[in-house]
């Protein structure tokens, strides 16, 4: 069975990697090989050399991009969560994985991710303690096409992941016994 990417990309507090999180349980329920490549886990490792210039955040997509197309290429399913606030970066990352992509809007309110805000980051970037903070000083140009768009304010981390997993299933990205088996 060919791998995917499944790219979870919303603003800081949508919920991409707790729907990912989820989804990433399910699909190992169903002995489906799968990974979660995490944008904050990514910061601190291969990517730890990067700022968050525009420059750095690209490249940061470029790597992420890259390790997430060999984990399809290897029949894993990729599920990446991280921010990816600049559509040019989303069309990289569906350049250079190609029809392996799958991209998840992870709609919430900017409100809605201030107040689960739980590391106070919005707080110090409205009080410029943090410079060029995705959907504050920085912007986050929303998706126009996105393959998935799940409402974490309006529907449970359960359903979210359920919608997604149904969008793998329906478009012939998971093996045929996952559907008697999540």
């Amino acid at each position: 069975m060919d791998g995917c990417v499944v790219w979870f990309t919303g603003l800081s507090g949508s919920g991409k990697t707790t729907t990912a999180s989820e989804l990433l349980g399910l699909l190992r329920g169903a002995g489906v090989r799968a990974e979660l490549l995490d944008g904050d886990e990514l910061r601190k490792t291969i990517c730890k050399d990067l700022g968050f210039s525009r420059e750095g955040r690209l490249e940061n997509i470029r790597r992420v991009a890259f390790v997430a197309e060999l984990l399809a290429r290897n029949g894993v399913v990729a599920l990446v969560s991280a921010i990816t606030p600049y559509r040019e970066m989303r069309e990289h990352a569906r350049s250079a994985i190609g029809r392996r992509y799958i991209e998840v809007y992870v709609e919430c309110p900017l409100e809605e991710c201030e107040r689960r805000d739980a590391k106070g980051l919005y707080a110090k970037a409205r009080k410029n303690e943090i410079e060029r903070f995705t959907g504050i000083s920085d912007p986050y140009d929303v998706p126009e096409s996105p393959d998935v768009v799940i409402r974490t304010q309006d529907f449970s981390v359960a359903d979210n992941a359920r919608t997604v997993l149904d969008f793998l299933r329906v478009h012939g990205w998971l093996p045929a016994h996952v559907e008697g088996c999540v």
